[in-house]
């Protein structure tokens, strides 16, 4: 029974070639060595729905059309946030920023924490891809919750801001021996990143 189910979910595609092997290394000896019966009737009819089923699905512009699909934006790769939402910069840190330079010029602005209540409403929201109004009194008396936000945004990205493939190089920049030496090593490693952490 193994062995077909295997089989099926192969032929119809829900395991991408590069997986085959993981699933061989755990799948026992006895049961891969066995050598698969010929499809039923009924089985490869079931191969047939499955194909069928797994061509018709919907599109995921047609399922963010229909507001069925909504697309991440905390926790999300960044460059593939910004090309799925058309802009150039996260809506998440646009609106957050605009409001701290608005509002928020006080004392330790990125340095204290919100109320984490407050922080997960603003969360939420942004993630229900709705942009919420942040001149709200439950904001403007806890400016630091947006601060916090911002802070939380980046922590979360799957790849940091300044990405895992650069940071030795961030690194050796600012071990430079010299201000001036480390503002040009810095600012040509910043040359180097991708396009959506660059802007």
């Amino acid at each position: 029974k193994t062995s077909f189910h295997l089989s099926v979910l192969l032929q119809v595609g829900f395991f991408p070639s590069e997986c085959v092997e993981l699933i061989n290394d755990k799948v026992p000896q006895s049961v891969t060595n066995s050598v698969p019966k010929p499809v039923s009737k009924k089985h490869g009819k079931l191969i047939t729905f499955l194909r069928t089923f797994m061509k018709s699905r919907p599109t995921k512009q047609k399922l963010k059309q229909r507001g069925i699909l909504k697309e991440r934006v905390f926790g999300c790769d960044l460059g593939e946030h910004l090309l799925n939402s058309g802009h150039d910069v996260p809506q998440v840190l646009k609106s957050c920023t605009e409001f701290i330079e608005k509002h928020g010029i006080v004392d330790g602005i990125y340095r204290l924490s919100g109320i984490a209540s407050n922080i997960q409403k603003l969360r939420h929201e942004f993630d229900s891809e709705q942009i919420p109004d942040l001149t709200k009194d439950i904001y403007i008396q806890d400016i630091h919750c947006v601060g916090s936000l911002c802070k939380l945004y980046f922590r979360e990205l799957p790849n940091p801001l300044l990405t895992y493939q650069l940071y030795e190089k961030f690194s050796d920049a600012v071990s430079a021996a010299t201000d001036e030496e480390r503002l040009v090593k810095i600012h040509d490693v910043i040359q180097q990143l991708p396009p959506p952490h660059y802007r």
